[in-house]
């Protein structure tokens, strides 16, 4: 299994950055692909961003110019820089994980909440 947990989390005034992160654990070896998710408040779940074993990344229209995902394996930690934050932005976000182990399975974080607010 994978355990994943985010941090970073705020709140930011328009225009402004943040840098979420994820540390994952567990079966590490059988990931292939990580991403973030957003949920705002009465709203379904929305791909941000995800990155795949080789370093591919694929980013949603929203995101892109905006947002950079990235991965530091010696620190097990998935990040999503944002910059620029818009008042459409605010939600929980998480990461999750897609690995392996005898089936296909995704982990999920706990979430981190985003508010933008001058």
């Amino acid at each position: 299994q994978v355990q994943l947990v985010e941090s970073g989390g705020g709140l930011v005034q328009p225009g402004g950055s943040l840098t979420l992160s994820c540390e994952y654990s567990g079966s590490i070896s059988t990931i292939y692909a990580m991403g973030w998710v957003r949920q705002a408040a009465g709203q379904q779940r929305v791909l941000v961003a995800r990155i795949t074993r080789n370093e591919s990344t694929r980013y949603e229209d929203f995101g892109k110019g905006r947002f950079t995902i990235s991965r530091d394996n010696a620190k097990n930690t998935l990040y999503l820089q944002m910059n620029s934050l818009q008042p459409e932005d605010p939600s929980v976000y998480y990461c999750n994980a897609a690995y392996f182990d005898r089936d296909f399975e995704v982990s999920w974080g706990q979430g981190t909440q985003v508010i933008v607010s001058s």
